[in-house]
């Protein structure tokens, strides 16, 4: 199976970069399965409805959340309706949505969707990460009751993201990290068969910090004093994810790339 992730949506850049670049790439690639993480989608803070649309429509099969799940308040009731939408297995236990699920890929075959909040440097003390992710991959084993498994790791300490690869091999088709819009270098297949990606980066303009632009977060690492809200820079957006071929008789990855594509970082793909 041919299935791409891509990372954090960042604003209308990243928007308009993932719906007019998606549709071609699935017929280009041939993919088979689609992850779109959109929880800095919609102004950066949170996604809507209605941009959650934008990337089901434009070819993507699940939307993963994370930390800023639910900071647009139309997301509260969106989510219940749309079961595509994923927030994270160990959010508040009276969140609505579902942190996993079991979707169908091209073929009618049969992939296993999971998003788990990390908790170190994190704000909130989210319930165990790794307790929620090996219930959810004990009961939906690779190769048997679903031919891949995604897991998508969202912290922002990267020796946690590892952990959870390794804590996943040979259990899980990919483990990919996201939020902290950086993309690393790391894109590998682990000994279990695990593809794995401590972070798969965002899609949205790099010239900015970590996709705002730049002049508000500046302002406050020079002068520890904040003027203004944090808002998406708009220039051109690069689309940044993992690219990962799988054996649907185990579920174990046989191929991993990282993928850049336009904007203003230097091209990766498959």
């Amino acid at each position: 199976m041919k299935m791409l992730y891509l990372g954090d949506v960042v604003g209308r850049a990243g928007r308009e970069a993932v719906t007019a670049r998606l549709p071609k790439l699935r017929e280009d690639w041939r993919l088979d399965f689609v992850v779109v993480n959109g929880e800095n989608a919609s102004h950066g803070m949170g996604l809507t409805g209605a941009h959650a649309k934008l990337f089901l429509d434009a070819g993507a099969d699940v939307v993963t959340l994370g930390d800023h799940a639910f900071d647009q308040k139309d997301m509260l009731r969106f989510i219940e309706t749309e079961p595509r939408i994923i927030r994270p297995l160990n959010y508040a236990k009276t969140a609505p949505g579902r942190g996993q699920g079991v979707f169908a890929a091209r073929g009618g075959r049969k992939v296993l969707v999971a998003q788990a909040l990390g908790r170190v440097f994190m704000n909130r003390a989210f319930d165990d990460p790794f307790s929620a992710v090996d219930a959810t991959l004990r009961a939906h084993p690779r190769g048997g009751m679903v031919q891949a498994a995604i897991v998508d790791i969202h912290c922002e300490a990267t020796s946690e993201k590892m952990g959870m690869g390794h804590f996943c091999d040979g259990r899980a088709s990919l483990v990919v990290g996201s939020h902290t819009h950086v993309p690393t270098a790391d894109a590998q297949i682990l000994p279990g068969g695990t593809a794995f990606q401590s972070d798969a980066g965002m899609c949205g303009d790099y010239n900015s910090v970590i996709g705002m632009d730049r002049a508000e977060p500046l302002r406050r690492f020079v002068t520890g004093m904040g003027k203004g809200r944090f808002v998406p820079a708009e220039g051109e957006a690069t689309l940044c994810g993992t690219y990962v071929e799988t054996n649907d008789r185990t579920g174990a990855a046989t191929r991993v790339a990282a993928v850049r594509l336009g904007g203003r970082l230097a091209e990766a793909h498959p």
